[in-house]
């Protein structure tokens, strides 16, 4: 009776997954008689759907991700769901199998970086075409490429052992075109493939949006926007503290990384702004191209950036990664073109 019954509720409940599928499948479904092999249920339950998102106008799955074959392989057929369909003016039934669609792995990669809001300008970053042997010829570029090398190596692993060992994000600080965004999205881009969630998010745009939601004609609400960065579980935040702070932005922002803090979740940053870089020196003197002296404005620090609130939260957060060398979009595309 127990084993009757475990068959009938395993029945319905795939019964109700492959709704809608095509014409035929789900009434084939009511023809079923039984299954090949009574499995415990929690174990087929990990199969009940395709691993990846399907194309809602496949010809094969009507969008399920899922097609019967007539066939499988002798290893798969523990791990599919089978039944008995009949054969058209016969009155016999022959055996069939659910498996995953085809259109399942069509352009996985790029839906799944589109899930996790990274730009397709970044859609290429990965640590294989991250250089670190970029500078040749001036005296520091030993420096600069071993601070390039590190960094590599440092945020690399993080991506690797996610999540094992992974308790801290990361906080990666240095000048603009120094390569954080290329290395935070390369190690979120390896995370999400591996099947966890991700998002990304410019600073300047989230502020946008959450701004925008409050607009009374606007479609998303301030829950929408934030629901998905809280709960993601890594979360890239790019080029923080890139506008000016206000009362509200800072509120905003220590609202995100302390609920992500509180709840154990993996948060990656990026920002140009440095901890006391040229908060002590005396402000440097440059030139115009007329040949004008003019004195530059000193930089802002992270803490003037974010509030010191904020930033003493980062440190216990993020485990801070500097990188040390010239923009490379101007010291190398500009110079010699030599490198893609």
């Amino acid at each position: 009776m127990i084993r009757q019954t475990q068959q009938r509720r395993l029945f319905t409940n795939h019964e109700s997954r492959f709704h809608g599928a095509s014409s035929v499948l789900p009434r084939l479904f009511h023809t079923a008689t039984t299954f090949h092999r009574l499995r415990p249920l929690a174990h087929l339950g990990q199969h009940a759907y395709a691993g990846d998102m399907a194309q809602p106008d496949c010809p094969l799955c009507g969008g399920t991700g899922w097609k019967t074959v007539e066939r499988v392989a002798a290893d798969e057929k523990t791990k599919r769901v089978s039944w008995e369909r009949p054969v058209a003016g016969t009155g016999e039934t022959k055996r069939v199998w659910a498996v995953p669609c085809d259109c399942t792995g069509t352009d996985r990669a790029a839906r799944t970086m589109a899930r996790a809001r990274i730009p397709r300008r970044y859609e290429h970053c990965d640590f294989d075409n991250f250089d670190t042997d970029l500078y040749e010829a001036s005296r520091e570029s030993a420096a600069w490429n071993r601070s390039l090398e590190q960094a590599k190596l440092v945020v690399e692993a993080f991506a690797r052992d996610y999540p094992v060992g992974t308790e801290t994000g990361l906080l990666l600080m240095g000048p603009c075109g120094a390569g954080k965004t290329h290395l935070a999205v390369a190690a979120l881009r390896q995370i999400v493939l591996r099947g966890h969630t991700g998002l990304f998010y410019d600073y300047r745009e989230l502020l946008k949006e959450i701004q925008g939601s409050y607009n009374p004609e606007s479609q998303t609400t301030e829950l929408g926007v934030l629901e998905p960065v809280l709960t993601a579980d890594v979360f890239l935040l790019d080029d923080l503290g890139a506008s000016k702070p206000s009362p509200w932005a800072l509120e905003t922002v220590g609202h995100i990384l302390n609920t992500r803090y509180n709840e154990r979740r993996i948060t990656l940053l990026t920002t140009n702004y440095l901890d006391g870089a040229g908060a002590a020196s005396a402000p440097a003197t440059s030139r115009l191209p007329s040949g004008q002296a003019v004195t530059a404005a000193r930089e802002d620090t992270l803490s003037d950036r974010l509030g010191a609130r904020i930033r003493s939260r980062l440190y216990e957060m993020c485990r801070t990664i500097e990188l040390f060398a010239p923009d490379y979009r101007r010291e190398v595309r500009q110079a010699g073109r030599v490198r893609s």
